[in-house]
């Protein structure tokens, strides 16, 4: 089984940065699709950014510009660099990736960004 680790949340003030990394683990998986959702309080989870093996990168809107989505595929991790944090970014930020039809979600990394 794939087990995702997540880490680099934590507290920031508005206009900082943020690195956020996943792990993945425990499958020789070629993932064709790595990335990050967020959820805030009170909202539906949404896509951040998703990165594919084949270099397609898709952002949300609203972090475009501001975030920047980066795989290793040798070491199987993905990265998101979050600079210009606002409030409206504060959510539990989840790793996923996926193999064909085959989905796997991490547990998930605070991030609170202060006003």
């Amino acid at each position: 089984q794939v087990q995702l680790v997540e880490s680099g949340g934590g507290l920031v003030q508005a206009g900082g940065s943020l690195r956020l990394s996943c792990a993945a683990s425990g499958s020789n998986l070629s993932f064709n699709s790595m990335g990050w959702y967020r959820q805030a309080p009170g909202k539906q989870r949404e896509l951040v950014a998703d990165r594919t093996s084949g270099g397609t990168t898709n952002y949300a809107d609203s972090v475009k510009g501001r975030f920047t989505i980066s795989r290793d595929n040798a070491k199987n991790t993905v990265s998101l660099q979050m600079n210009s944090l606002q409030p409206e970014d504060t959510a539990v930020y989840y790793c996923r990736v996926s193999f064909y039809a085959r989905v796997y979600w991490g547990k998930g990394t605070l991030v609170t960004v202060s006003s």
